[in-house]
């Protein structure tokens, strides 16, 4: 009799136990699709900037068609992106593209003097920091779900859960280096 209570009493451990597990992964899972969320929030803003700052930039530098149609491109695929590395890549041209359309900016002073031009510059600033915000810490809530899901015992739980891993968002090999400014 006292092995039957003993026998109950080791299921019911490893049951709470496992309730337990499940829910923590549960709240990690949670949390990292409210990073994405976060993510999501800073980039449609910025998506939002982008026409205003190539109509900015268009009344000044009319003959820089094919950069405006990159810039409205690359726009155009990053809202479409569908998964985590298409966003990563998507994001990464629009980076190029901005860098491009500030640099020909930067060769027209009447633009550069204009308030609306640097009104709108200063926000694509602050929404850059507010993105590499999120970023950052998507990347924290993935890797404590991934590595909660890595781990033994909670693997066995998370198996039986169906919880996946998540990607990184990771930016591109050529757009880590040292960025080049020319005072």
């Amino acid at each position: 009799m006292l092995g039957l209570w003993i026998a109950l009493g080791v299921i019911g451990l490893v049951l709470l136990y496992g309730i337990l597990v499940f829910n923590r992964l549960v709240r990690h899972r949670n949390r990292v699709e409210n990073a994405w969320s976060g993510i999501d929030v800073q980039l449609r803003r910025r998506y939002d900037l982008i026409p205003n700052l190539i109509e900015s930039v268009r009344g000044y530098a009319t003959h820089e068609r094919e950069l405006f149609e990159q810039v409205t491109q690359a726009r155009t695929r990053a809202i479409e992106a569908a998964s985590v590395p298409d966003q990563a890549q998507a994001e990464t041209e629009i980076t190029r593209s901005l860098g491009r359309l500030m640099a020909v900016a930067e060769a027209y002073p009447q633009l550069r003097a204009n308030e609306n031009f640097l009104a709108l510059q200063e926000e694509l600033t602050a929404t850059e920091s507010k993105i590499a915000f999120a970023r950052q810490f998507y990347n924290d809530q993935v890797m404590r779900l991934n590595t909660l899901i890595e781990q033994f015992p909670s693997l066995i739980v998370a198996r039986l859960g169906r919880f996946r891993q998540r990607e990184f968002f990771e930016a591109e090999e050529d757009s880590r280096g040292v960025v080049a400014v020319d005072l």
